[in-house]
């Protein structure tokens, strides 16, 4: 039995590949083992959206072939897309296989072992055909529903490694929803490069929402990262079920009007305000998390003062932080007033400093409160470990829970450390 060991970069999209290619694996007798492990085959997944992304994987399939230098090693992902022809050239890399071809790395795999000879872009193209996953890395699902988009924001890369934007059929999704949920997953986590802009047939986004949660069994749903445009305001009424997770994590990347017109974002500054302030209202523990892009070019004092202000004022349960970084190909590649780095850097403190404080007084927030907490991990004391229906981290004060089940936790305290965590006792396991 050959070993194969993966290692995913990026996006929950990537995570969501990751799984169903290892899962078939599995079927086909392939031993799947920990990346760090003497496998036969390693398979990276990559990302490509910074740079930082790219040393990141650059120093993967170094890795891979300090482990074993005669494995058969795989990059797959965005960075396989964008800088083909050299990973093609380089001789650490067996194969390189596209985001339209990924489908196909058992194929390649197998084909390589049977002694053919063997070009990924010789099998059919197909973003969607990816078997559901009955067992993966993770305690939760990902489901596919969308690829590609076509907004063409100046600084993004994705539009020319994912494509144009296209929407798996709903009949499709619906039914890897159902298996997934009869193999016994609790939670399904719906992901996409632009998850608004989903249209098939009679669906948008969110009659489709709707329609998922009306699909028997106890689960919960929850949306991945989603752009700030694509879905009316009445799509927000849908967080009434109980199934939806009250979380939404919508990109922002800047709090200034100049620099959101710049980057040709599809909203403004105060339309994003009007979004936090709705779902607040409406639902005051919701949780919205949010990426900030900082050092955009001719991004001013004053502009980026309007994004640290704005961020303070929404109060975000947790903000990604990027430093603006260059992308061949993209129109604010050849923009001028680039930002030096050490102002990239010092912009990019301050935000995260301010985004230690807004999550650490939101999660503090839920003492004396209860959450429904669905048991990931089991930790070195002992204690279960998961997630609340917020997408908080939870430490469940009792011995003895499984993993993947849900309980309902009455959070006591907050472990404040490099990630604020909340800790509780058990008051039920969920009915």
């Amino acid at each position: 039995m050959k070993k194969v060991a993966f290692k995913t970069l990026g996006c929950r999209l990537n995570l969501y590949e990751t799984d169903a290619i290892a899962a078939e694996f599995s079927k086909q007798k392939y031993q799947v083992v920990d990346f760090n492990s003497n496998a036969d085959v390693f398979v990276i997944n990559t990302c490509t959206v910074t740079n930082q992304s790219d040393q990141k994987s650059r120093r993967v399939i170094n890795q891979t072939h300090k482990l074993n230098k005669d494995a058969l090693t795989i990059v797959t992902g965005c960075m396989a897309t964008h800088y083909k022809e050299k990973l093609n050239a380089n001789d650490k890399v067996d194969y390189v296989v596209d985001n339209e071809h990924k489908t196909s790395v058992l194929s390649v795999v197998d084909a390589h072992f049977n002694g053919e000879t063997v070009n990924p872009d010789q099998f059919e193209k197909d973003v969607f055909n990816y078997a559901p996953a009955k067992e993966t890395f993770h305690t939760r699902s990902f489901i596919k529903i969308q690829d590609g988009c076509d907004n063409f924001c100046t600084f993004c890369i994705v539009p020319k490694v994912r494509g144009r934007a296209i929407s798996r059929p709903a009949s499709a999704i619906f039914d890897n929803i159902k298996q997934v949920v009869a193999f016994g997953y609790k939670e399904i986590v719906l992901t996409g490069v632009n998850l608004g802009r989903y249209k098939f047939e009679n669906y948008d986004f969110e009659k489709l929402v709707e329609a998922i949660l009306e699909i028997p069994g106890d689960f919960r749903v929850r949306i991945s990262s989603i752009e700030p445009d694509g879905y009316s305001e009445s799509f927000f009424r849908l967080f009434q079920n109980p199934k939806l997770t009250p979380h939404m994590h919508i990109c922002l990347q800047s709090g200034s009007e100049d620099i959101l017109l710049k980057m040709r974002r599809m909203y403004t500054a105060k339309e994003f305000e009007e979004i936090a302030t709705k779902l607040k209202t409406d639902y005051p523990q919701f949780n919205l998390t949010t990426d900030i892009i900082v050092g955009f070019p001719g991004e001013t004092e004053e502009d980026f003062n309007k994004t640290a202000e704005l961020a303070k004022k929404i109060g975000f349960g947790h903000i990604h932080t990027f430093k603006y970084s260059v992308r061949k190909g993209t129109r604010a590649e050849r923009m001028p007033e680039q930002i030096a780095e050490k102002t990239k850097s010092e912009r990019s403190e301050i935000i995260r400093k301010l985004a230690d404080e807004t999550k650490y007084n939101y999660r503090k927030s839920f003492i004396g409160k209860t959450q429904q907490v669905l048991v990931e991990k089991i930790n070195k004391n002992g204690f279960a470990t998961g997630y609340g229906e917020h997408y908080i981290p939870v430490v469940i004060k009792a011995e003895g829970l499984t993993k993947n089940a849900f309980y309902e936790v009455q959070i006591t305290g907050i472990e404040a450390g490099e990630e604020p965590v909340l800790s509780g006792n058990l008051t039920k396991e969920k009915d």
